[in-house]
């Protein structure tokens, strides 16, 4: 790509979690390919973290530079506080990101194409956007979930006019909300500040759910990672909608995604040695917790399935101890299954043995799974990966979710059913090709996203 163009010198802010730093880094990759210069901003927490687990990444593109600011908070189990951290982050990193800012223009020497001039704001950490816009730099937001996800947050009012929901975001209905004659319509259930079993937690994921309302406002374009075929009836609801996805590395970037933890690059040599479409993938993100009862349960089942599998085990996934897993569970699986602390997931859901990908739905990992063709085995834990699970099971046909008894324990025996009838759909199996076929045309030459892509890049330019 030349780079012959003058650009925009723009800053990157995402929110400091991992389903957040990766398409954003993805996307600052994709326009520094382009030609563009990018300030990639996290928490020192998160760039520590980054760096750790990345060794080489600052060097691996001269034109992202890397930054860090403080957060505000002191340690990492100040940082897993919900309201702390909000409240920590919009109270303490406003003031350090326009240091920053100005910092860069002091060293530019009146230079103003070293100068920020733009600014991508992740839409969950919009008090930059606010920062943005008291500073003149021009700015677009960027949404990491799902279009859906933001066309139900931006009809908030509505919902509360229209006697939907109450101040406080609770249903008052176990109905189908509609927001548009063209969206299908959402269960009450999967509104992704619901948390009725945590009151306090369900206001701080409301109020979460308002601010990211009342900051979309100080921006006239959204960038998505989605794709315009994926989610049309979204994007038509939402003014300035530019879906530029599925952000998929390139085989160069592979190693550069950006990743929080050290990732097991044992697990494509293990894929290597099994027959294509045999094995199930199995990772619940960076946040899932189990009770050592529901873990159990989960080991039980793919024991029971008998069939390879890969799982990504944190070391802080379960709530209490599980010493049976580690003295027998290992030992009896060990000629069929592997379990890591984290795996090369792009790479796993790439290789041509995984036949289905066992996920709590979070956005990346949906996106990933959707655009590799692999039938989406569901287990929610929070915030948007019900509606995900809804749009993967109901919509779109690609998947199956695993449901909980009475007491909510997903058992052995469900895991084993579920498992056995995801790999036996062939409507599953085919509607997993013809969506992996329009993610992949969606990027390529003449592609949806790829026109938006550089629709933006022109916006770039100086």
């Amino acid at each position: 790509m030349s780079t012959m163009a003058k650009f925009k010198h723009v800053l990157v802010m995402p929110y400091p979690a991992q389903g957040h730093v990766t398409p954003l880094l993805k996307l600052s990759h994709c326009i520094a390919d382009y030609g563009v210069e990018v300030t990639f901003a996290n928490t020192k927490s998160i760039h520590a973290r980054m760096m750790a687990a990345n060794p080489g990444l600052d060097e691996g593109s001269n034109r992202i530079k890397f930054v860090a600011i403080p957060d505000g908070l002191e340690t990492d189990e100040e940082r897993k506080d919900s309201t702390k951290r909000l409240e920590g982050m919009s109270r303490v990193m406003p003031g350090h990101l326009q240091e920053l800012i100005e910092k860069v223009k002091e060293q530019s020497n009146g230079n103003e194409d070293e100068q920020i001039s733009f600014m991508i704001v992740d839409l969950a950490a919009g008090w930059a956007l606010e920062v943005a816009e008291r500073m003149g730099i021009e700015r677009a937001g960027f949404w990491a979930a799902s279009v859906s996800t933001l066309a139900l947050n931006l009809h908030i009012p509505k919902l509360i006019e229209a006697g939907v929901i109450d101040n406080d975001g609770i249903a008052l209905k176990n109905d189908l909300i509609t927001i548009s004659k063209d969206l299908p319509s959402y269960k009450s259930t999967d509104l992704p500040w619901s948390c009725p079993e945590d009151p306090r937690k369900q206001k701080i994921l409301f109020g979460y759910a308002l601010s990211i309302l009342h900051h979309s406002k100080r921006s006239n374009l959204f960038l998505y990672n989605s794709f315009h075929e994926l989610e049309a009836s979204a994007c038509s609801v939402i003014p300035g909608a530019l879906p530029i996805g599925p952000l998929i590395p390139s085989a160069r970037l592979f190693h550069r995604r950006g990743s929080l933890w050290n990732e097991d690059l044992t697990c494509s040599n293990w894929l290597d040695q099994h027959p294509a479409q045999s094995v199930l993938y199995v990772a619940f993100g960076s946040w899932t917790v189990f009770s050592p009862e529901q873990f159990y349960e989960l080991a039980h089942g793919l024991e029971q399935i008998a069939r390879p599998f890969l799982w990504v085990v944190r070391p802080d996934i379960v709530n209490g101890p599980v010493t049976e897993f580690h003295d027998g569970f290992l030992q009896r699986v060990r000629n069929y299954g592997k379990v890591v602390h984290w795996a090369p997931q792009e790479e796993v859901l790439a290789h041509p043995s995984v036949a289905c990908f066992f996920t709590r739905c979070g956005w990346n990992s949906t996106l990933e799974g959707l655009s590799n063709g692999l039938p989406l085995l569901c287990r929610p834990y929070s915030v948007d990966q019900y509606l995900n699970r809804s749009f993967i099971c109901d919509v779109w046909r690609v998947g199956l979710g695993v449901d909980g008894g009475e007491n909510g324990l997903i058992t052995r025996h469900e895991v084993r059913d579920k498992v056995l009838a995801v790999l036996g759909s062939d409507e599953i199996r085919a509607n997993c090709l013809r969506v992996k076929e329009m993610a992949r045309k969606s990027v390529s030459e003449g592609g949806s996203s790829l026109k938006n892509l550089q629709s933006f890049i022109e916006l770039l330019k100086a």
